[in-house]
């Protein structure tokens, strides 16, 4: 774990580094990544070619919504103060303009994790390399790289120059120490300086980070392993070490889904649950068993599933009709077990059905067989812990019965679960935050016996503890109305905890419920509805055609206009709430936000956010859908282009 912890530190630490190179610039011939980048690459996320998906991006609508004048007075305030806080004492630190660096991606820019000699065992971590190809600007970057090396020596940062394969590297040399500094000025600990009684946490020795920075052809190369820079170079070279195209594990999905892509990612899952497997049976690494009779924790990852996972890959890709995001799980029928079996859905209709309002903004439905999943749960739970899966399944035996010899939880609950779950919910009637936090939602769970399941539900509640949870029932349309209190749940504005119920009802072969007594009995009214249905939105149908319809077993909708202008009116409308939120909150001092909201608006004011209706065309709805086949799990995600805004 420790071995974790540090290389996700070196990662992030990266990533911020060359977060403002990799957007600013977002803005012989170098290989393609997968041609360039060795075998043994652990992950990768790419932009194959930058020059082509800038045109791209700069089409989306979210890119336009950012740049259009109507947002211009809270666009350059944030920015403003992301440059002052953040960027600029980056560039102090370190000697480094990002502004030197903006136009000079051309080609690819690709960020990899490798496996650096990572085996679990050894202190050793993996390592990263950051690619950006400038191409015809190859001089340009050669002029950047030798601006930077001098303002690195006048910062007064060590450095060393050595070659790697007669490329000409600089080392850069520097502490963990130097990025926390800058990040803490920007982001300050609430708590410094304030007393506790708590033992003052031990303050953890700076790291010394060597980052190498180099430039072969047109392609820059920064990395922290010489070993993995060699490698690419070979492969640069067209030499014979062994590519990332020609590993068993990720030739399957370029052809499938990584060719003609804008961008793509993909993470060698099977390698590194192998190597976490490794570290966690390590004793001197691995956590403690917090619970008595759990597996070791190298164990447990096997035992969850974890363990058949192969690859994860994603891939984004554009059109006139919207854009594309396809995320594949790769993890074959016969290696699923635990969590990641009871995740695997059946191919069947999950369609709106016609009681689905139009007027609803979010609707999702999965077609999960829940009494298999049950059993699936309690296996794995009993491969888990035998002694916890023992007192689950005498629980489940002896529920209720305590009220009622006869009752069978399992029989009654258990044994009446369908295999189709629904949920939908409308933008909440009150714009307001704590409104948005909990809009009108409506949840269905399918049964043959929907009835006695209501019923069993209610069973459950009666055995709840007292006095927190209350029930009652009454007539609806001649249906059995059951209403539950729940636990209260914290007050967004402070003071006495809100009270919270939930009310549920079987119709039409489901138990519907709610904690909005109205959206409930919208649904058991619906059957009388002449209204127009979620199943008649124009382009619906079409749209789902792109993540694979709407009968492969998941399907979900967002009506993105809608909801992002309830956000949207709600944070204009009530800025001064969100950063009194804020006030209450963990992040108060991390944003530097003092009593009053007057640091919250240096950085975001929503104030000054534009009317909805000024930029409404620029948002649409979105539509995602869900597949299992023999070799994984398939997502895909379409947002169409918003009418106004067609090519």
């Amino acid at each position: 774990i420790k071995v974790i912890n540090v290389s996700m530190k070196s990662f992030c630490c990266c990533l911020v580094l060359l977060f403002g190179l990799g957007l600013g610039t977002m803005g012989g011939v170098v290989p393609s990544p997968d041609k360039l980048l060795a075998a043994d690459t652990l992950g990768v996320i790419t932009v194959p070619d930058f020059s082509q998906a800038k045109k791209a991006y700069g089409q989306w609508p979210l890119v336009q919504f950012w740049n259009d004048a109507a947002l211009k007075p809270f666009r350059e305030k944030l920015v403003s103060k992301v440059k002052s806080d953040l960027l600029r004492p980056l560039e102090e630190e370190f000697g480094i303009k990002w502004s030197d660096l903006e136009g000079l991606a051309q080609g690819q820019v690709t960020l990899a994790v490798t496996q650096n000699s990572w085996d679990g065992k050894s202190d050793q971590s993996p390592g990263f390399l950051f690619l950006l190809d400038a191409k015809e600007k190859s001089d340009a970057l050669k002029s950047t790289l030798a601006e930077m090396k001098k303002k690195w020596a006048e910062a007064g940062k060590p450095s060393k120059s050595e070659k790697i394969r007669d490329v000409e590297f600089t080392t850069l040399i520097f502490s963990s120490e130097d990025l926390s500094k800058v990040l803490e000025k920007a982001f300050p600990d609430p708590n410094e300086g304030q007393e506790s009684l708590d033992e003052p946490k031990p303050k953890k020795s700076p790291r010394k980070l060597q980052w190498l920075v180099g430039q072969s052809d047109s392609l820059l190369i920064v990395g922290n392993s010489a070993k993995d820079i060699e490698k690419l170079l070979i492969r640069q070279s067209g030499g014979a070490v062994p590519s990332l195209a020609e590993s068993a594990s990720f030739a399957p999905n370029y052809s499938s889904m990584f060719r003609d892509s804008l961008i793509y990612g993909w993470v060698n899952l099977k390698t590194i649950t192998a190597t976490l497997a490794k570290q966690l049976a390590n004793p001197n690494e691995a956590p403690p068993n917090l619970i008595q009779g759990f597996p070791k924790s190298d164990k447990l990852l096997a035992v969850l599933g974890l363990a058949g996972l192969e690859t994860l890959s994603f891939n984004l890709r554009d059109t006139a009709e919207g854009c594309l995001t396809h995320v594949m799980v790769s993890v074959p029928e016969p290696n699923r077990k635990g969590l990641v079996k009871l995740l695997s859905f059946e191919a069947k209709d999950a369609n709106p059905p016609r009681f689905v309002p139009g007027d609803a903004v979010k609707f999702t439905r999965l077609r999960l067989d829940f009494q298999s999943g049950w059993a699936t749960l309690e296996n794995t739970l009993a491969d888990i812990s035998p002694q916890m899966a023992g007192a689950v399944k005498m629980m489940v035996e002896f529920a209720g019965k305590d009220k009622d010899p006869n009752f069978d939880l399992r029989k009654n609950l258990i044994g009446n679960l369908g295999d189709d779950f629904i949920s939908y919910e409308k933008n909440p009637r009150k714009i307001t935050l704590d409104a948005l936090n909990s809009p009108p939602s409506l949840y269905l769970i399918s049964s043959p016996k929907a009835e006695q399941l209501a019923a069993a539900i209610k069973a459950v509640g009666s055995v709840m503890p007292q006095p927190s949870t209350k029930l009652k029932e009454r007539d609806f349309l001649g249906r059995k109305v059951y209403t539950m209190s729940l636990p209260p749940t914290p007050n967004p504005q402070g003071g006495k905890p809100m009270d919270q119920n939930l009310s549920y009802a079987a119709s039409g072969g489901y138990v519907a419920l709610s904690t909005d007594v109205a959206m409930l009995e919208e649904y058991l009214r619906s059957s009388e509805s002449r209204g127009k249905a979620l199943s008649e939105s124009p382009g619906l149908t079409e749209a789902a055609q792109k993540v694979g319809g709407m009968s492969t077993g998941l399907f979900s909708f967002e009506n993105q206009n809608e909801t992002t202008r309830a956000r949207f009116e709600a944070l204009k409308k009530e800025s001064g709430s969100l950063a009194d939120l804020f006030n209450r909150s963990a992040l108060k001092g991390r944003l530097g936000i003092t009593e009053n909201d007057q640091k919250f608006k240096d950085w975001a004011d929503f104030s000054l956010l534009p009317p909805y209706e000024a930029v409404t065309k620029y948002f649409y709805y979105a539509v995602w859908a869900g597949s299992v086949n023999s070799e994984g799990i398939s997502l895909k995600w379409f947002s169409p282009t918003p009418p106004q805004l067609k090519r």
